[in-house]
């Protein structure tokens, strides 16, 4: 059971990002496998170079598990290399095109049709996805209600001073999730809204004066050091 107070207090930040930056339409995609591809690649890298990636990778026809297969991975890393660490990023793509093949015959429906307690383990256990990628996975391709904990989150919630008591990816996950109505539109747009906030005004060094937030901020109000 969630806490009403925070839950009323995660509406509250919800409605002013909202009323700020508006509806996000994240994740920008034409197909849920582009968004799986999307969600590998933006590890430790900016959309914009994810952006390029793809976009190779569909002028070369290699927007599909098959195609990935197939494809030589010397060129693979060649057609992802904007998104930086493209050895290890075009690894992890062969792993999950190889494993929806192995598993699901390339079929996503199929995948999909697993709820979210059987469909997260299965994703964890393919190289190269971990917590992030597999709920970004199962928000943006799945369509299924579960909140994105990235580092913008984190810093976020931690600066408003209402962040959860453990430190772990759960407890951050936990804390939105129990508090929050079970809504998959709800969880996509917080998520994406929080991320916009971390990119305008919640930096590494906050521009304050410009935060939706600030007037409900524990850091803007404070005199301690960040």
């Amino acid at each position: 059971m969630g806490d009403p107070k925070i839950g009323q207090a995660l509406l509250d930040i919800y409605q002013r990002l909202m009323a700020r930056y508006g509806p996000q339409h994240w994740w920008p995609a034409e197909s849920p496998f582009e968004v799986i591809v999307g969600a590998i690649l933006t590890q430790s890298a900016a959309w914009t170079n994810v952006a390029k990636a793809i976009n190779n990778l569909k002028a070369a026809g290699a927007l599909s598990a098959k195609a990935l297969r197939e494809l030589p991975l010397v060129e693979l890393a060649r057609l992802i290399y904007s998104s930086g660490y493209y050895n290890a990023k075009a690894l992890k793509l062969k792993a999950f095109a190889d494993w929806l093949g192995a598993e699901h015959n390339d079929d996503l429906d199929r995948l999909f049709a697993s709820d979210i307690a059987a469909l997260r383990p299965q994703l964890l256990a393919i190289h190269g996805i971990g917590p992030e990628t597999a709920d970004s996975i199962i928000l943006y391709a799945a369509n299924k209600p579960v909140f994105v904990i990235d580092a913008y989150t984190r810093r976020i919630i931690d600066r408003l001073g209402i962040r959860p008591d453990g430190s772990s990816y759960a407890a951050y996950q936990d804390f939105f999730m129990q508090n929050l109505p079970q809504d998959t539109q709800l969880f996509n747009e917080y998520h994406a809204l929080l991320v916009q906030l971390g990119k305008d005004a919640c930096r590494r060094r906050p521009l304050c004066e410009q935060c939706c937030l600030s007037e409900v901020c524990q850091h803007k109000h404070s005199s301690l050091p960040d």
